[in-house]
């Protein structure tokens, strides 16, 4: 016996940015809801897996930022050992032409010092570009065709 059939399509812009913003969750970055939309625009095509796999790979590129910086500069942020406090000897990755940049690698950072960039706009494009849609305009012809020749019951 055959299994029904149900073709469930790609979703849809709105739907498209909502997932963006849900698989970012509590993730600290500076997308705004213009770079969401943009985002959206820019996955036509795409299926809901895709765009998880494009938001878990601009995820990392902080870490990536990290791993492979030369330079790093101090800046102001939260301390990593007394809730509430603001340091300003936090460190971040930088080009070596920053002001205040200093040449290290991140093994050479102590971890309660490391302050990673969030997550931007130019990690998910980046992202984006590496990520192709797995779901191509044949592979939906074939389950248009099907469902005109069989119908959703199959």
């Amino acid at each position: 016996r055959f299994e029904k059939r149900i073709y469930i399509p790609l979703p849809e812009e709105a739907a498209r940015a909502q997932m963006f913003r849900l698989h970012l969750g509590n993730t600290p970055h500076s997308l705004t809801d213009a770079n969401i939309q943009e985002l959206a625009r820019k996955t036509d095509g795409y299926s809901g897996a895709d765009i998880s796999i494009i938001v878990r790979d601009a995820l990392m590129q902080p870490v990536r930022k990290v791993q492979s910086a030369t330079h790093f500069k101090k800046v102001r942020g939260p301390s990593r050992t007394t809730p509430g406090a603001i340091v300003d000897d936090l460190l971040t990755p930088c080009s070596p032409g920053d002001p205040g940049a200093t040449e290290m690698t991140w093994m050479e950072v102590p971890s309660d010092k490391l302050m990673e960039p969030v997550v931007c706009m130019s990690d998910m494009l980046r992202s984006l570009a590496t990520t192709r849609p797995t779901v191509n305009a044949e592979d939906l012809l074939k389950v248009k065709k099907f469902t005109e020749d069989f119908g959703q019951e199959g």
